[in-house]
């Protein structure tokens, strides 16, 4: 029997590459636009297919080397494989045609993706995945579409170089840990001033075991503090050095000192630094505030937005759901001594309704929520009548969704901008305008 030959016409938010076969549509793992492929079918659905390669008959052009050795292997990475042009050109495209699809806002209105500076050796958050395989420690990430971890000997591409160095000395000593088979997981985040390591355990931390780590405390490299969690603690405890990781965002004013924002291990941040700066640069951009402004900023996080924004506006509200985030985001308040802000931790949807009965009223509203989109707050959002909506979304989807319920309250998309948060991935960050009409 023949196999089924296509041409890769597009990519799709999820990463796989799209054709279609016999009038039906074919999704493609690791394929690339102008790709022409033999394909192995893998599974039929009523609408659509799922295909691997069998063979890639003729190259397109737009591909590239991927630099890392476990890609297609590892369940991270799923574009290393394409040229960043390429990636660029496609995360509009695919952010273009969600919107249309969900809020009929017309693809003029999409600008270009702000390219990331560095599309290698960005991430300063990672989480990586522990297992004795074999008799031999396995340090990586999960492979695609198991939970069989691929070890990443070599460290991490896309990781900060000071992650892959952190990395290599916690593979050092884990090689030596007496209770290695029941460490789970290793987390590393970096700041500007310091890097922490959490590593995870799936059962109990004994004072042997604390006793070891202490021990080998010297042998961590560029570490500057190290936390242990178990399964059964809610909160990650700290063994030694600093229990904050902190990073800086700038002000309007660039001849003032920029702000320096913490947050604990285990809480939220950006992965992405530089393109975390970008997206503030972005939302300033759009969002033109005046100074007497009031602005509301919801899923706050730790004041990644709230705080480098106050000092532009007369009052900024925040409201978190997340308790620890709402401890950093005071902390960070009190850090840089902005009074003209108030944090608030709550469910972001009783949040705002509390906020519509009190009669508060706020010029611009500034929402950043996780993937699964603003939800039952935006009934509450459009009550609250502000003249700017600016929406952060990691989820074109949901941001479409989002998009279509406000537009029956009269706010229609005035601008996205698409942010390359996530290079040699599908992901995509953007910032979208939507004022009323």
């Amino acid at each position: 029997m023949s196999l089924p030959v296509a041409t890769i016409d597009k990519l799709a938010f999820g990463g796989n590459g799209v054709c279609r076969i016999d009038g039906k549509v074919c999704f493609v793992p690791f394929s690339c636009p102008g790709d022409e492929v033999s394909l192995r079918i893998t599974a039929q659905k009523k609408s659509y297919c799922t295909a691997l390669i069998s063979e890639l008959l003729h190259a397109s052009p737009f591909r590239t080397v991927p630099e890392c050795p476990i890609f297609g292997a590892c369940g991270g990475c799923s574009w290393q494989h394409l040229r960043y042009s390429v990636q660029l050109e496609q995360k509009k495209q695919i952010l273009a045609e969600t919107l249309w699809r969900g809020a009929r806002v017309p693809a003029t209105l999409i600008d270009d993706v702000v390219a990331a500076s560095n599309q290698y050796g960005y991430r300063n958050r990672l989480q990586f995945k522990v297992a004795v395989r074999n008799g031999s420690l396995q340090i990586g990430f999960f492979r695609q579409g198991s939970h069989q971890v691929e070890d990443a000997a070599g460290g991490c591409p896309i990781a900060a170089p000071v992650i892959n160095q952190a990395l290599n000395c916690c593979r050092a000593i884990l090689q030596s840990y007496p209770d290695i088979e029941s460490i789970s997981q290793l987390s590393i985040d970096a700041g500007d001033s310091g890097l922490v390591i959490a590593i995870q355990h799936g059962g109990v931390f004994t004072a042997k075991n604390r006793a070891f780590f202490i021990d080998r405390s010297g042998d961590l490299g560029p570490c500057t503090g190290l936390f242990l969690k178990s399964d059964n603690q809610p909160s990650y405890e700290k063994l030694w050095g600093s229990a904050e990781i902190s990073y800086r965002m700038n002000r309007a004013d660039t001849d003032k000192m920029p702000l320096e924002l913490t947050y604990a291990p285990g809480g939220f941040a950006q992965v992405h630094q530089l393109q975390n700066m970008s997206m503030l640069s972005v939302i300033r951009r759009l969002g033109a505030f005046a100074p007497t402004e009031q602005i509301l900023d919801l899923y706050c996080g730790n004041g990644n937005f709230s705080l480098p924004l106050a000092s532009e506006v007369a009052s900024v509200v925040g409201i978190e759901g997340n308790a620890n985030s709402i401890r950093a985001a005071e902390h960070n308040r009190e850090l840089n001594n902005v009074a003209n802000i108030q944090f608030f931790c709550d469910d972001v949807a009783a949040g705002v309704l509390r906020l519509v009965d009190e009669g508060r009223k706020f010029d611009t509203v500034l929402l950043d929520p996780p993937r699964s989109g603003a939800g039952e707050a935006v009934s509450g959002i459009a009550r609250l009548q502000p003249d700017k909506i600016i929406y952060i979304s990691c989820d074109p989807s949901t941001l479409a969704r989002d998009c279509g319920l406000l537009s029956r309250y009269g706010y229609h998309v005035v601008a996205a901008v698409p942010i390359d948060m996530f290079p040699q991935t599908y992901h995509i960050e953007s910032v979208t305008l939507l004022c009323k009409s």
